[in-house]
């Protein structure tokens, strides 16, 4: 049993507590307030600009990656999506060279079974595909899956308004 009269055992377990409390991740009204802040929309566009400035070979995925790269950065990683897409980073370019891997130690393509998406009732197959688009939210629970959801379509429409007002900024300079 523990010792109600030691305060550092009671210290750890009102921690635990709160962490268990507080795991739901961001509230929908903070995440909104927080992603459609004029400083916050100021701090991103002046961070995505800089990462624009700084890019070789401008392509297209090279933007998408570099705009995708400084919206996580200026979610601090407080979200799933930010930190898989941080660690995306690292993981794709490891699946490329374990993929080169596969091709030459595999000659011939196994015949893949069909899709057994047809088992799956229509609203666990909406889920599923929404846990697909949302970065790093594959196996999460619907609750915890619509939280970051609202707080990934928040951060992507600061996206879209950041890159519509430089976009703006291009067109009338030209």
């Amino acid at each position: 049993m523990a010792d109600t009269s030691n305060p550092d055992t009671n210290s750890d377990l009102s921690r635990k507590k709160r962490n268990k409390a507080g795991s739901g991740g961001i509230s929908r009204e903070s995440s909104r307030a927080r992603w459609r802040t004029e400083t916050e929309q100021r701090i991103y566009s002046s961070n995505l600009i800089d990462a624009l400035r700084s890019l070789r070979h401008p392509d297209s995925s090279s933007v998408r990656d570099a705009a995708d790269k400084v919206l996580a950065v200026s979610a601090k990683g407080r979200t799933r999506w930010s930190r898989a897409i941080l660690a995306g980073r690292l993981s794709f370019r490891l699946s490329q060279i374990n993929r080169r891997h596969k091709k030459a130690a595999k000659p011939v393509a196994a015949s893949k079974k069909p899709a057994a998406r047809n088992n799956l009732p229509p609203l666990q197959r909406k889920v599923k595909a929404l846990s697909r688009l949302v970065p790093g939210c594959r196996k999460l629970s619907l609750p915890n899956l619509l939280e970051e959801t609202t707080d990934y379509i928040a951060a992507l429409e600061m996206q879209v308004k950041a890159m519509a007002l430089i976009t703006g900024l291009l067109n009338a300079t030209s």
